[in-house]
């Protein structure tokens, strides 16, 4: 039950671009199609959880007053290898990417999981905090890319879902389209969040 509440506030209650609203530079750039937004996510998704698992088990090792240079190594490490990964065998979404995949080494969300949480808990729960919250990074990114896809090209990954009359919504696929979405979706997560917010407060005092 611990573990499963670690993980799930990333999916929703704190998720990392719909609520707490940070990392928005790749939720703008690269979440014009589905491809890209998964992949990012998924590259996103694998630093945090390895960097926190990296300070978790190193925590007790580093003297406070290097602690942030050394996670930035650690990012910058990880994201190395991700990239690596990605160019050998993934090259065309690499391609894609271009310089935002080298940029998931400043994402503020990262570095904050790192200091806030990592830094001061065990292993398994830095891995199912930096798990949890990558995977709501992945919905966000998800549900911004299937809307700016669908709506901008009337597709997704190249089947045409709303016919050959559809005139698209070309502002969709722009960085312009991508921050007015994600400015709606942000106020009605915080809509999503407030309920089950106020569900909980009264589950609470139904128990006591």
């Amino acid at each position: 039950m611990e573990f499963w509440k670690i993980f799930s506030k990333g999916l929703i209650l704190e998720n990392p671009i719909l609520v707490l609203a940070l990392s928005l530079c790749p939720a703008l750039a690269v979440t014009s199609s589905i491809s890209t937004a998964l992949t990012m996510g998924l590259t996103v998704t694998f630093v945090i959880t390895t960097n926190n698992v990296v300070v978790s088990l190193i925590r007790k090792l580093v003297n406070p007053k290097v602690r942030v240079p050394i996670y930035i190594i650690s990012i910058a490490t990880i994201v190395t290898v991700a990239g690596l990964l990605l160019q050998a065998y993934f090259p065309l979404l690499y391609k894609d990417l271009g310089i935002y995949l080298e940029l998931v080494v400043v994402f503020a969300i990262i570095l904050a999981r790192a200091e806030v949480f990592a830094s001061k808990n065990n292993v398994v729960r830095s891995f199912m905090d930096g798990f949890g919250m990558g995977c709501g990074f992945i919905i966000a990114m998800l549900i911004i890319g299937v809307i700016r896809e669908l709506i901008g090209t009337g597709s997704l990954l190249g089947v045409n879902l709303l016919g050959a009359s559809y005139p698209p919504a070309l502002i969709m696929i722009l960085p312009p389209g991508a921050f007015i979405l994600i400015g709606y979706l942000v106020a009605l997560f915080k809509l999503i969040v407030k309920y089950w917010e106020k569900r909980q407060k009264v589950r609470e005092e139904a128990v006591s």
